[in-house]
């Protein structure tokens, strides 16, 4: 057994083990062990170079202390006779304490005496790859937010359990904030879970080489959120076109009906910033340009969407159909993601697909050359990174090889090696205004401009009630750009007045949200048929907010208005994210940490640090119930009325209304739009 310093840290190793604790960013430390060797420093999504404060090292006997700003970090290590093994067993524990405070934040859980339950676990899983888990105890009292986005509306996280792997409407993003103080990122791509439970906190990994984690302290949750983008890196600042509406619908057929639609948002005097062009206006999948009969000349229909002063997105999906032009390229150079057994096959979309392996520098740099010259050299510079979790027909996480490993220990990075792939060509191109829709993220997809949307959700009021709680989350976990799809996506019918009133309610949202975007599959569907009589991918009902009705429209189009005067302001909130990693769309809990009931809401968020809003999350409401936190005065901009902060109050509302509160009484010309009519 033996405890040495080493650069910024310490070094343990013991029965077959060695541990490396080290300063890793400000008031922050990385933890990573392995066995039968030292760890690596994989850059997963860590700076593998960071800026490190002042570090103190001091050691007592077998104990040995790290103060790195605000976080003081203690190894424990000994010797202890184990009765059962008959032998000497050699340990070393963790915990992390706030230095300035002197509390606890967290530790590593204790062995547990006869229980023989060490923290950190490595069992052989094969091929040099162990099944790893590491157990921390647990404060019965503590808030969780963070740790991405999934579909089941939970506010605070303790006491959940949650898959660490990606599918369609589930993004893990494994940083979790915790009400006592510190923020903790699992820094492992590998597949597996973390049980937040109330006698304990276990993170596993099902095939990993090396256990790696990072903490970090701060004095309120700003503070935490500021480390982690200080080592994961800053979101750039968002582009204009991110400020206004992006228009969308399954699917646009042709340039024609585009065109059409951004003129008549024209004619109505509406403001609009982005148009989308959504899957299958290719010819085959994995084309990565426009079919020519449906898109004749696509560089003009660029330039005429510009001259109304309006961006053109197109989609992207990261495969490749057997009947595309560049299949057979693809697959002689070794592209696509390997399988173990079965057929080669991805996923089903109008034909069979092969997946391209975004962790291979050769398959991004194919993907971004085929797009560029399909796309960005007609002047489009904004991008849909659709199915990027990647979508598989079966998510059989262990039957799947990308060229950086096997999925079920790093296929969790696939969506930001994806969102590199773009980024990286975009900018080298010279474009410097990078943000691209994205179905899915890791930590650090912020850095290359990832917009993050919660995917293929239904249209139930179940869902928009969930989609509050997942903007607040996955701000928390260090991606501050997000968005859904207003009205959900699966299903919706524009006649039916129960829709209607949900798509109010959702477009109401959205307006208050990072990224407005309408889209969604609306039904009754239509087919698409080429000149030749053979049949395209469909295309679902009309989805533009004059598609809802003579109720609806008027309602929808002020609330455009809305989103128009909350532009100045979102623009600061955007420079700040920019700036210090703040969320946009935030928890009561970042803004009033002091105040423990806003730790437990998850039905009303901040947009920056000065908006209250309240969405209306039920049908037929009359009434919405709202939380004003403590600590100050708050200023309905529906009515001008207000409220001590710390109660509880009803509000009235109308299907026109949504409740939003100001911190400084300010918003002029935005309390005159949100004023009930």
């Amino acid at each position: 057994m033996r405890l040495e310093t080493i650069e910024n840290g310490w070094r343990w190793r013991g029965d077959g083990e060695s541990l490396v604790v080290q300063a890793w960013g400000v008031d922050s430390v990385r933890v990573r062990a392995t066995r039968c060797g030292d760890p690596t420093a994989s850059d997963w999504a860590l700076d593998a170079t960071p800026h490190v404060a002042k570090t103190k090292l001091q050691s007592e006997g077998a104990t040995a202390r790290l103060v790195t700003g605000r976080l003081r970090v203690e190894l424990s290590s000994g010797e202890r006779f184990d009765a059962t093994l008959g032998s000497a067993v050699n340990e070393c524990s963790v915990a992390f304490y706030d230095d300035v405070t002197g509390s606890l934040l967290v530790e590593e859980r204790h062995r547990g005496g006869p229980r023989n339950m060490p923290a950190r676990r490595f069992t052989p899983a094969g091929s040099g790859a162990y099944r790893l888990q590491a157990a921390f105890e647990s404060n019965a009292d503590e808030h969780l937010w963070g740790m991405g986005q999934y579909p089941d509306g939970l506010a605070d996280l303790k006491g959940t359990t949650l898959e660490l792997a990606h599918r369609n409407t589930q993004t893990s993003i494994p940083f979790v904030l915790s009400s006592r103080g510190y923020g903790f990122m699992w820094h492992n791509p590998a597949v597996g879970r973390v049980i937040f439970g109330r006698n304990e906190t276990l993170w596993e990994a099902d095939a990993s080489s090396q256990l790696d984690y990072w903490v970090t302290a701060g004095s309120e949750p700003r503070a935490i959120l500021a480390n982690l983008a200080d080592v994961t890196g800053h979101a750039p600042m968002m582009p204009e076109r991110g400020l206004g509406l992006w228009q969308s619908k399954l699917r646009y057929r042709s340039a024609e009906e585009i065109l059409e639609v951004a003129e008549e948002y024209r004619r109505r005097g509406l403001p609009l910033d982005v148009i989308v062009a959504d899957f299958f206006h290719w010819p085959e999948m994995g084309d990565f340009r426009f079919d020519g009969e449906f898109w004749p000349d696509p560089e003009q229909l660029v330039s005429r969407l510009k001259e109304m002063d309006v961006d053109l997105a197109v989609s992207v999906w990261p495969q490749v159909g057997s009947a595309s032009e560049n299949f057979d390229a693809a697959g002689a150079m070794g592209l696509f993601v390997g399988q173990k057994h079965g057929s080669p096959d991805h996923l089903v979309a109008r034909n069979s697909n092969r997946l391209l392996d975004m962790t291979n520098p050769e398959s991004r740099r194919f993907i971004w050359e085929k797009c560029r010259d399909g796309y960005a050299d007609l002047g489009i510079g904004t991008f849909w990174l659709d199915a990027a979790e990647p979508e598989y027909g079966d998510y059989e996480f262990g039957n799947y090889v990308y060229h950086a490993g096997d999925v079920e220990s790093i296929g969790n990075v696939y969506p930001l090696e994806y969102a590199r792939a773009f980024h990286e060509g975009q900018t080298e191109a010279g474009q410097k205004d990078v943000v691209n829709l994205i179905r899915s993220a890791w930590v650090g997809s912020q850095k290359y401009g990832a917009l993050l949307w919660s995917g293929d959700v239904d249209s139930t009021w179940s869902s928009l009630r969930a989609q509050v709680t997942t903007g607040i989350h996955v701000g928390t976990a260090g991606i501050p750009w997000w968005t859904s799809d207003i009205g959900g996506f699966f299903g919706g019918d524009p006649e039916s007045e129960a829709f209607r009133e949900l798509l109010i309610r959702w477009f109401q949202f959205g307006a208050f949200c990072p990224v407005m975007r309408l889209h969604g599959d609306r039904v009754p569907a239509g087919p698409v048929t080429a000149r030749d009589g053979t049949s395209r991918a469909g295309s679902g009902a009309a989805n533009e907010i004059w598609s809802f009705g003579d109720t609806a429209y008027p309602i929808l189009a002020r609330y455009l208005r809305v989103r128009e005067a909350l532009r100045d302001y979102l623009r600061s909130c955007m420079e700040e994210a920019h700036r210090t990693g703040s969320p946009v769309l935030r928890g009561l809990f970042y803004e009033f940490p002091g105040d423990s009931i806003c730790w437990g809401i998850g039905d009303s968020f901040m947009l920056g640090g000065e908006l209250l809003v309240c969405p209306v999350l039920e049908p037929n409401a009359e009434e919405r119930a709202v939380y004003l936190p403590q600590g100050c005065r708050w200023t309905s901009l529906m009515n001008g009325e207000e409220f001590e902060g710390g109660q509880r109050i009803s509000v009235s509302v109308d299907i026109d209304s949504i409740p939003v509160f100001s911190r400084s009484g300010e918003h002029a010309e935005l309390s005159r739009l949100l004023r009930r009519r």
